[in-house]
């Protein structure tokens, strides 16, 4: 089988050991597991709770306990809506393989991240994109999708809140999306994997799995939960998809580790704790960001609405990997470039972690486009 390379995973292979200032990143600030204990009220001594465990694949499908706590983030999904994966990437590889074939009509709303156009590419389906436009805030023209997602649609593929735009759909577009796959009887993934990262209210935008009978979501506990090594994921949707997902899981799953699932359920159970720290890193960062953007002649974006990453265009003569290859080896700072996420002209910022190396590395930015 043939699959295209994954451009943002070989560019953050390739330099992120190399660079000081990582601002590609896109979890919020990863976790400790003594900081996990200390924001659920817990202490050192709570590790005992793992000595006991007896090493076996645990639950396949994910614990009762885990499962719950996951049910707990959506408005309509029980425990049999939930099946634990290997992060949200297994997630949506397990969806698209479930339910794309040959020939099926996708429909990809991207940029994105590269798995919901190049996985069922490679499946042999008809693929087509929706290019999101800046002068639309990142967001999807209605009237194009309606255009695309034409009667024998199998798939509409989102990602709310967007990577790498941090464009957000709220409850209304969602929903006239919603009726436009409604129309055509096509099932709707949306990748939810920043959910709970909003710069506003709570945090949390509605779930496409609680809007619509043929919604799906993906998500995990990487970016919003800062807990990218547990490598852990989920899909919430109708139980009958869950069930065609398990055939598919068998074959490269079987179960998640049990460590994994333990901290997990803990970090879920505990999610106002969690959420309330990752978002006053997200709120706050995103402030400096604009302040600097602002007194940047060669750089503007549409400020992003949720999420941990933004698109920066640039105003410079030369390729988005030319530039970001010269800012790593000049200043040590590591951007994306749009040409691993076929946005060319623009570079990515993940801008997530520690204020302190956010201020840093766009200090060294600065110097580097005053040259």
């Amino acid at each position: 089988m043939h699959i295209e390379p994954f451009g943002v995973e070989i560019w953050m292979n390739e330099w992120e050991t190399k660079c000081e200032w990582n601002l590609a990143e896109t979890c919020v600030e990863s976790l400790t597991i003594s900081e996990l204990l200390k924001l659920c009220g817990r202490n050192d001594d709570s590790l005992s709770d793992l000595l006991p465990m007896k090493m076996t694949y645990g639950a396949i499908e994910g614990s009762d306990r885990l499962r719950t706590a996951i049910a707990g983030l959506y408005e309509g999904q029980s425990v049999d809506n939930i099946i634990v994966t290997h992060g949200t990437i297994g997630a949506n590889m397990l969806i698209h393989k479930t339910l794309v074939s040959a020939g099926d009509r996708v429909v990809a709303v991207v940029p994105t991240y590269q798995q919901h156009y190049s996985i069922p590419a490679s499946i042999g389906a008809d693929v087509h994109q929706l290019k999101l436009r800046e002068e639309d805030g990142f967001l999807p023209d209605l009237d194009a999708l309606r255009e695309l997602a034409i009667p024998g649609t199998k798939l509409i593929a989102l990602n709310n809140p967007n990577n790498p735009t941090g464009a957000l759909m709220d409850r209304a577009l969602l929903e006239q999306i919603v009726e436009i796959a409604r129309a055509v009887d096509a099932w709707i993934l949306c990748d939810e994997v920043y959910r709970g990262t909003d710069q506003d209210g709570d945090g949390m935008t509605i779930s496409i799995a609680d809007l619509y009978e043929k919604g799906i979501s993906t998500a995990g506990m990487s970016k919003a939960y800062s807990l990218a090594g547990l490598r852990l994921g989920w899909i919430a949707g109708p139980k009958d998809i869950i069930e065609a997902v398990t055939i598919h899981r068998d074959y490269d799953t079987i179960s998640v580790g049990m460590i994994d699932d333990h901290f997990a359920a803990l970090a879920l159970e505990n999610r106002d704790q969690v959420l309330t720290r990752s978002q006053a890193i997200t709120r706050g960062n995103l402030v400096i960001l604009e302040a600097w953007v602002a007194k940047e002649p060669k750089i503007s974006w549409v400020k992003p609405r949720s999420g941990t990453t933004a698109l920066l265009k640039y105003d410079l003569p030369m390729s988005s990997r030319d530039f970001c290859v010269a800012l790593l080896k000049e200043t040590g700072v590591m951007f994306t470039p749009g040409s691993a996420l076929g946005v060319e002209g623009y570079v990515r910022i993940g801008y997530a972690n520690g204020p302190d190396v956010l201020r840093a590395g766009l200090a060294k930015v600065s110097a580097f486009l005053a040259q």
